[in-house]
């Protein structure tokens, strides 16, 4: 539960700056610039943080987009790529084998991972019980390994900041 928590609050912070423009709502899934998002964010960080120069920066910078990667690797895994709950269609019909538009819409942003992938197949076609839980348990082992990914990158963030920089990122869920 604490792991969720602190995801959750990692996730928080991700919206809090990806989505402070209200431009990936405002201009809809079609114009959505992963890159700019990450930009902003880690402009957002460079702020809260306290970087007084650009050389302190550039040294950050490579480890603290390192751990967004990580934990929006960790987040896409967990929401079938940040798509939510369920993966139907957002076109308003539930039949997940022909939902409105013509193909299946994730919502949001970030691919599904391939284990999820197999996962979702494996629910939509029926599969036997043991197939689903081996697809499941493959889920479960790539969600691990990205959280291992992500306990690394945090742990080697820690090792550049100050103590009032852990604090500030751990206070904004950047580190746990």
């Amino acid at each position: 539960m604490k792991q969720l928590t602190k995801v959750l609050m990692l996730a928080g912070v991700i919206a809090a700056f990806g989505f402070g423009a209200n431009q990936v709502s405002a201009q809809g899934r079609g114009n959505f610039d992963p890159a700019a998002m990450k930009q902003r964010m880690l402009d957002g960080l460079k702020d809260r943080l306290e970087v007084k120069d650009d050389a302190e920066w550039k040294a950050l910078e490579g480890r603290v987009g390192k751990v967004l990667d990580a934990a929006m690797e960790v987040r896409a895994g967990r929401m079938g790529g940040f798509g939510g709950f369920g993966g139907r269609s957002r076109g308003g019909n539930s039949d997940t084998n022909a939902p409105a538009g013509g193909g299946r819409s994730r919502g949001g942003f970030g691919t599904p991972s391939p284990e999820v992938e197999a996962l979702n197949k494996a629910i939509e076609s029926k599969a036997s019980e043991a197939d689903v839980a081996a697809a499941l348990e493959k889920v479960r082992a790539a969600a691990k390994a990205k959280e291992a990914k992500l306990e690394a990158a945090q742990e080697d963030l820690k090792k550049l900041l100050t103590p009032r920089q852990e604090a500030i990122a751990v206070a904004n869920g950047l580190l746990k």
